[in-house]
Parts: structure tokens; sequence; C-alpha cells
């Protein structure tokens, strides 16, 4: 059976990280996203996936090639405009000749849902499989109301959770006969200009047709929407990979628990590794450093002495300055954090971190969460961002700077200081 995979989504709400990446390059775990996904399609027996590219496309094609190196037949077809998961679905139509798994590009799933909602859909022959999932915020997807806790019966985008039937979420996992094209063309655009896979879904329910459930575990699936998610993803993806050292690990260093620590690597003498944690090639870590559990470390990343980083996500040739602490934060490529940096990631109340996502103020949920910096960020000794906020590329922050908002890219900060000058004893 041949795989479709939806990656031709921007992510704004991750932005500024998607300012200069798709999102499903995105890496947590060592990986990118998408890879993540094709290793489970892999794992699910599946060895041809078709994936829907747009915006940034050129860079999946570089990155997965025909996907050789990953153990799939790679193709791929653009999508002209992101008009929506119906539209993204209607563009494969003349490369697909059969039965069909379609998968949103930017979730992470365990291998055994994909292969349940096979095996459920081969067994019963249905017009096509969804698999739905357990959420805490109903509002915030499409859920499903089922008929003998086995079928559709209809499914409601984003109802007020007062209204929502059920707390199971579309999750973005299913087999589709190819029925599903002509329903796509009977559909038209939502209030937001889009044409969406599940009016298709409700047109095949209104004829009488039958779509059968397969419940996932919430422990097995990951949707990735906003910048907190990543640090859930991140940890998801170290909890599950196998672990092993194979970097060089000076006497005196100590690593504790499931750790990857690649090849040319560096742990100084004194540092302190607690896993999972991943540490990618040519990155030099310490001496007497800490690094926390749920941390991943790109490549050729320098983390000098004596600093702290927390369940984070350090992106590629990062440079961390001396007595500096790094908590639940996001760092992306060539950023470069003076002596004495501090990502603040708690409220002296104790209470929820809000962070400003698409130009709404959006409660985390998480009384842990640091600050989220695009690529190319640099920041002066004894900068101290606050929780929650976000600082877009290219932007330089002043020595002794408190960044208490969020900053647009192409920023300088500064901090004018009144200074007097006399002569001693006057």
């Amino acid at each position: 059976m041949k795989a479709v995979i939806l990656g031709a989504g921007e992510g704004v709400r991750l932005q500024p990280i998607t300012v200069t990446r798709p999102k499903h390059l995105i890496k947590v775990g060592g990986k990118p996203l998408l890879e993540h996904c094709l290793v489970a399609l892999r794992t699910s027996e599946i060895d041809e996936a078709l994936i829907v590219i747009h915006y940034m496309g050129e860079k999946i094609r570089q990155y997965f090639g025909d996907g050789k190196e990953f153990g799939l037949k790679i193709e791929y077809v653009e999508q002209k405009a992101v008009l929506g998961t119906g539209n993204a679905v209607s563009v494969v139509e003349p490369y697909v000749q059969d039965d069909f798994l379609l998968v949103y590009g930017d979730l992470l799933f365990d291998a055994e849902a994909v292969k349940n909602v096979i095996n459920l859909y081969r067994k019963e022959k249905p017009a096509a499989t969804m698999a739905v999932v357990p959420v805490e915020k109903p509002e915030d997807y499409g859920i499903v109301e089922l008929e003998d806790e086995k079928y559709v019966k209809r499914v409601i985008e984003k109802p007020s959770s007062e209204e929502a039937p059920t707390n199971l979420a579309n999750a973005g996992i299913f087999v589709f006969s190819k029925e599903i094209f002509e329903k796509i063309k009977e559909t038209s655009a939502s209030a937001r200009g889009e044409w969406e896979i599940t009016d298709a879904i409700s047109l095949l329910l209104k004829d009488k047709k039958t779509v059968s459930v397969f419940k996932i575990s919430r422990d097995d699936w990951i949707d990735i929407g906003r910048p907190w998610d990543l640090l859930e993803a991140n940890r998801w993806a170290l909890m599950r990979m196998n672990h092993n050292v194979s970097g060089f690990v000076e006497d005196g260093a100590y690593i504790n628990g499931p750790v990857t620590v690649a090849e040319t690597a560096r742990i100084r003498s004194g540092a302190y590794i607690e896993g999972p944690a991943f540490i990618d090639k040519e990155s030099d870590i310490g001496p007497n450093c800490y690094v926390r559990p749920y941390t991943s470390i790109g490549k050729k990343v320098r983390i000098g002495n004596a600093c702290e980083i927390k369940n984070s996500i350090i992106m590629d040739n990062v440079h961390i300055g001396h007595l500096s602490y790094v908590g639940d934060s996001i760092m992306g490529e060539n950023c470069n954090l003076g002596a004495g940096t501090i990502t603040a990631n708690y409220r002296l109340d104790g209470g929820t971190i809000k962070m400003t996502v698409k130009d709404k103020v959006v409660d985390s949920g998480r009384t842990k969460l640091g600050a989220v910096l695009g690529d190319d960020v640099k920041a002066g000794i004894n900068a101290l961002f606050m929780p929650g906020v976000k600082v877009g590329n290219n932007s330089w922050i002043g020595p002794n700077v408190i960044v208490h908002r969020d900053l647009p890219a192409n920023t300088v900060v500064l901090l004018k200081q009144d200074l007097e000058e006399r002569k001693p004893n006057s």
C-alpha cells in the first residue's frame, strides 16, 4: 500500500522557527519530524511514499531525495497553494492506483497505530478507516462522534467544549479507497477558503458509506502545532530512540541513563549528562556542564564551562557561553549567547505561561516554558529572556538587557545607561 504524506503547510504557529525551514524538517531527537513519520511507515511495511509539498518544498526534496537512504521509494507532488487537506489529497489522484494510506506529516505516531488502521481497513473493507485519539481540549480539533463505538457517525470541526459529543479527535491517519477523490470534488471551500478532507468523509457518511474507526492511545501520538508542542515531541522521540555513546567522553565526565553522544562529539571532564538526551556530531560540551533530561543538542554546538541545559532543543551551530542557563527553550541555528545568559522558565507566581501564537496570546498550560529564538540571534553577556518570549531571526540583544516581550526579526535592543563621573572623595 502506498502512503500519501501531507507536507505542504507553512507552520505559521511555530514561527520564528519555521521562517527558515518547513516545520516538517524541524529536528526532535536528532531527526526531522517527517523522518520520524517515514521510519514509522517503513516499520509498518510501507515501501512507497508520495509527499505533498509546497512551503520550502525543495528543502524537503533535498533532504529525503528518492528515499533510498530511508528504505523507501519517495516521490513528490506539489500543492500549488495551501488550500486545505482535501485540496492536498486531490492533487495526488493521478499518482494513486489503489487504496492508499494518508498521514499528516507534522505528527509523531507509533508504527503500531499505522499497522492497526491498515489491518482494520483490510479486514472490514469500508469506504475509509480513520484513527481517533482522546484529547484534553476537543475545541482545538476535529471531533468524531461514533456509532456502536466502531464507526464514524459524524465529524465536527472544533466544537465548543460544551457541544463536543466526545473527546475523540481526528488523529490524521487514514486509509481511503479511490472513492474519496470523487467526494473531494463534491465539497466546497470552508469559511477559511480551504477544502477539508473531513468534509469529504462527511459526504461518504451522507451516502451511507461505512467509515470505520480505530482508537489509538494518546501516548502513541503527538500533534505539533505550537512551539511548546516541539518540546513534547522532543521528549516523545528521546524516550523511544535507541541510544548509543560513540563520541569522546573524557575522564571525569558522567553519563546517567539513556544518552546518545554521536561520533566526533566531545564531552569534557566534569560534565554530567542525564538522559534521555541527544548530542549530535562535532558538538563540544563542558567542562563542568549539567545537561538535564529531554535535551537535544544539534551538530557543531559549543556549550561552555558551567552551563546548565534543561528540556530544550538546541539546533546546529549554536554557541552558549559559560555560566549560562537554558531551560524549556528552543534555540534556532547559529545563535550565540554571551556568558551568563539566562532563559527564565518559571513565573514568580507559579502560574501557567502564555505565548503569542499567530497574533493571539495563548495559555500554554505549562508552568515551565522558556524562550523561543529564531536563527542567528545574538545575546550579549548577562542577557535575560523572560518566560514565553519569542525572538525573531537575526536579532541582537545587548548586554544586561531583559527581554520581556516578543521581538521581531532583524531587531537590535541595547540598554542605555545613566553614568555619573566624579573625582574620588568628591
